[in-house]
């Protein structure tokens, strides 16, 4: 029987993320950061950073560190993998979130783009970003206690955030997208037919300037195995930069 204290590791492999430009006769698409990103550390560090953004800590329980971070290439070379891994800890500083002391009880990994993401207005002319495709596949950890994600969140305030595959330790994926902290659009649903920790999932997550708004919105849909689960919608998101 596994322990509750050696939770599977989140592993990611064959992301690819596409930005969409207009042309004189349609959209076209731009590769970002290929499949293969996590061939080599090389490779990593040209489009990848370790930690969050703002550094080692969050909301949680877990503080980042580069020791939890690993890549490989796939045997072919033509995608690649990034694991993350969890291990308790003790004796650690705690973190400080909203005023808020946090006990540290785990070390783990995060990394974030390099880029920043943004929708732009229709205004913006033929250099106008109308939507992004974030895509990979995931084997990720659903015990009690792990909290892995993959997400979108804003550079300046908050929100936007979208949550494009976020496990919470309950045998369930949700796909959210945060209009304010109390106006959610949310979807659970289990991870896989058997709810196993030990399938690999794809998830598809598409974002679109949506025409409502004064152009000012985002749809947001939600594809996992080849399945759209839910479409929702970004309030003002338009013009706002994201981390990955």
């Amino acid at each position: 029987m596994r322990s509750s204290h050696l939770p599977l590791p989140l592993i990611l492999q064959t992301l690819t993320i596409l930005c969409l430009l207009p042309t004189a006769l349609a959209s076209s698409k731009t590769l970002l950061i290929p499949s293969t990103s996590f061939n080599s550390t090389t490779t990593f560090n040209n489009y990848w950073s370790l930690n969050y953004p703002w550094g080692t800590d969050h909301n949680g329980a877990a503080r980042m560190s580069p020791s939890q971070v690993a890549t490989s290439p796939s045997t072919d070379g033509t995608s690649s993998t990034l694991t993350l891994t969890a291990h308790r800890v003790t004796g650690q500083k705690p973190a400080t979130h909203g005023g808020k002391q946090i006990p540290i009880k785990y070390l783990s990994g995060a990394v974030h783009a390099k880029q920043h993401f943004a929708i732009t207005s229709s205004s913006s002319g033929a250099g106008a970003v109308t939507g992004y495709d974030f895509s990979a596949e995931f084997r990720a950890p659903i015990a009690k206690g792990t909290w892995p994600a993959f997400w979108l969140t804003a550079v300046n305030g908050w929100p936007p955030e979208i949550d494009m595959a976020e496990w919470k330790g309950s045998g369930k994926i949700s796909f959210n997208t945060f209009n304010t902290s109390s106006q959610v659009m949310a979807r659970d649903v289990v991870y896989g037919p058997n709810g196993s920790e030990k399938e690999w999932h794809r998830v598809l997550c598409e974002v679109r300037r949506d025409g409502s708004n004064d152009g000012k919105d985002v749809e947001v849909k939600f594809w996992m195995d080849g399945r759209l689960v839910v479409t929702q919608w970004g309030r003002g998101y338009v013009g706002q930069a994201l981390y990955l």
